[in-house]
């Protein structure tokens, strides 16, 4: 390879999806890249790019965060510049309203004329823009590639999804291969939401078809290792390159951030002081909003089970009613001393890092599941948002987890099933073996050397075909 004396420095415009479940793999992503010495623009709206992790002062050089001022839109609350700020039935208008973003975007690549733009899904008038002013482009997914294959080829008419609902319960007449990866009935109802024109004028699958359509590649956050048959059904879906970048992990050190110590340090006395994987830890991401129905549960079953846990706890309002959603009445006393709950930020990669930690229940955020992995933790996996549920089925075909029992038709869960699952996992003989795999995933997921590598091969893409 020729030194970067010879080798173009590139300008790279990164512009994510306005959740941080996107904008964190993104920065992860720029961070790389900016390490090989290319340049970076990392857009996003003031509020979030205030909101992000500090970035290393060696890279601070390499990396300009682009705020662009989201426009207004009515219904949708002053501030809220992210999916985790607003209930789920308001995502649409941050969609319109990151749609109203189209011209100070097109005045910003005007101006900068970067070589690249990596993008989410959501800009689908990005194509004409990138192609005008000369810009290549390409789509990364934070999705793994088994849950884009799920939504078909770019050629089918994104207009015309499944007709049926059973079309959902059913493998993809496209999968050549045996797979255990379709929707349960109520994640399917959910699904067909995605391919209805909503309140931002356009339906998901309809951005989602668009943004894909015209890019060099699509670089998706997975790796061979347990993605290859995916991966290359992806490739012949949408016959562009497919491109896989790796799980971009965090180093538990980097994590640690500006939250500064003190909080862990009063975490870590806790778990120092819990018997080797025994605790387990649970974690719903940044965008789910339990019921007070499905919170009661889960706690139930939890005390229930027995199992000293930690449990970091964002605090939220029901977003059907916006009312504020609460532990069950005493819980916190009784589970005094054997558990935890955590209502501010937790630093998750070292407690996940830490060798009290056994087990690990999740939501299935492709994210979390894979900081969990990183380390061995075997998962109890209850998804609630349209992606998770596919990935925890591809975690269970791989053994590393066991899914919370549902009701097909509505997907509420008992008390009893929570505390069955935790205690199957976590305990019991018969859980042996999704304790053993998940330890056994450490030699993909927690090997930083492999997966750097992927990164680096998807920088030579973006140096090779960077237009001279």
């Amino acid at each position: 390879m020729n030194s970067m004396a010879e080798r173009k420095k590139l300008h790279i415009a990164m512009f994510p999806w306005l959740a941080f479940g996107h904008i964190i793999p993104f920065l992860e992503l720029s961070k790389l890249i900016a390490q090989k010495g290319h340049r970076i623009s990392f857009i996003s709206t003031p509020r979030n790019i205030d909101r992000l992790p500090s970035i290393p002062p060696h890279l601070t050089p390499s990396i300009t965060l682009v705020k662009l001022p989201l426009p207004r839109v009515e219904n949708l609350p002053e501030n809220a510049e992210a999916t985790m700020d607003v209930p789920h039935h308001i995502i649409p208008y941050l969609k319109l309203a990151h749609d109203g973003l189209e011209e100070p975007l097109s005045h910003f690549l005007e101006s900068s004329a970067p070589d690249w733009i990596i993008h989410d899904f959501a800009p689908h008038w990005l194509p004409p823009i990138a192609t005008k002013l000369g810009i290549s482009r390409v789509f990364f997914s934070i999705f793994k590639a088994s849950t884009i294959c799920l939504f078909g080829p770019t050629n089918q008419d994104a207009h015309d999804p499944p007709t049926e609902l059973q079309h959902l319960l059913v493998p993809p007449k496209w999968v050549s291969f045996p797979t255990k990866i379709v929707f349960r009935l109520y994640e399917a109802k959910k699904i067909f939401e995605s391919f209805e024109e909503n309140s931002s004028r356009v339906s998901d699958s309809f951005r989602l078809m668009t943004a894909l359509s015209g890019t060099k590649a699509l670089a998706v956050k997975t790796c061979m290792e347990i993605e290859n048959e995916w991966v290359k059904l992806l490739g012949e879906l949408h016959d562009i390159p497919v491109i896989p970048v790796g799980l971009l992990p965090t180093s538990a050190q980097e994590s640690s951030d500006s939250e500064g110590n003190s909080t862990w340090n009063s975490i870590v006395e806790w778990l120092d002081k819990q018997e080797k994987g025994s605790v387990v830890y649970i974690a719903l991401g940044s965008e789910v909003r339990p019921s007070q129905e499905d919170l009661t549960e889960l706690a139930l079953g939890l005390e229930q089970s027995g199992l000293p846990f930690f449990w970091a706890l964002r605090k939220q309002s029901d977003s059907a009613s916006g009312d504020s959603v609460q532990l069950p009445e005493g819980f916190e006393e009784r589970a005094k001393g054997r558990g935890v709950v955590w209502t501010s930020w937790a630093p998750q990669l070292r407690i996940l890092a830490h060798e009290s930690v056994g087990g690990f229940l999740t939501h299935c955020g492709w994210s979390s599941v894979a900081e969990a992995l990183q380390f061995g933790r075997a998962l109890i996996m209850l998804p609630f948002l349209v992606d998770q549920g596919p990935i925890a089925k591809f975690l269970g075909e791989k053994l590393v987890g066991v899914e919370v029992p549902r009701n097909e038709e509505d997907g509420s869960f008992t008390r009893d099933s929570i505390a069955e699952t935790l205690t199957l996992v976590m305990k019991e003989e018969e859980g042996k073996t999704y304790r053993d795999k998940a330890k056994e995933m450490t030699t993909i997921f927690g090997d930083t050397d492999l997966q750097y590598r992927y990164v680096d091969k998807f920088i030579e893409f973006l140096e090779r075909h960077a237009k001279m």
